[in-house]
């Protein structure tokens, strides 16, 4: 999915930034669909990246990988950026600022496809939403030893947002057009574009 609306705008030869590219599957993904992006990946773990070279296998001499945050991206206009599963791990003003440096790294106009955890406000909307991605994960065969435990720890450590305030971020990052393109329980995605 994250290809395909990129590709709406990216041109063939573009450059495409994957902020928080753990361990590599989506540049993996692009690499084989788009053999003529060129694409940098940035994550701040360095086993992560060690994880992302043996993932690419052959296809890692195609992409640049860079340890840190969206700081130590390089300043040059991307015709495009992803960031999968990262958003969530973030703070309110970390989320923001984020948003921002993308935004900045940006061709006006280009696309921005991001997708996370993203639940209501309300504590106990959130709880059921979270519930709800637990018992999908069990029912998926994925071990989890104390559902309530874990539906807890995640309430707790993940500065989850609503969608309403996701949508608000990008548009303060300078970010319009903003789509929901996905939505399973807990997991939201959205593709917005930078402003002009």
């Amino acid at each position: 999915m994250s290809g395909l609306l990129l590709h709406e705008h990216v041109p063939s030869n573009g450059r495409v930034l994957v902020l928080g590219a753990g361990g590599g599957l989506e540049l993996k993904a692009f690499a084989e669909a788009y053999p003529h992006w060129r694409l940098l990946g940035v994550d701040p773990s360095a086993p992560m990246l060690d994880l992302a070279v043996q993932t690419l296998g052959p296809l890692a001499p195609r992409v640049e990988l860079l340890e840190g945050c969206i700081d130590a991206a390089p300043a040059i206009e991307f015709d495009g950026a992803v960031c999968l599963l990262t958003m969530h791990f973030l703070s309110f003003a970390e989320r923001l600022q984020a948003l921002r440096e993308l935004w900045r790294r940006l061709k006006p106009g280009a696309p921005l496809v991001m997708a996370h955890h993203s639940v209501p406000d309300a504590p106990d909307e959130k709880l059921r939403w979270l519930g709800r991605h637990v018992a999908f994960m069990t029912s998926n065969g994925v071990p989890v030893a104390n559902p309530a435990t874990t539906i807890e720890a995640m309430a707790r450590r993940l500065p989850l947002l609503s969608p309403e305030a996701e949508v608000d971020l990008l548009e303060q990052a300078g970010f319009e057009r903003h789509e929901l393109f996905y939505a399973a329980f807990t997991f939201k995605g959205w593709v917005a574009y930078a402003g002009w």
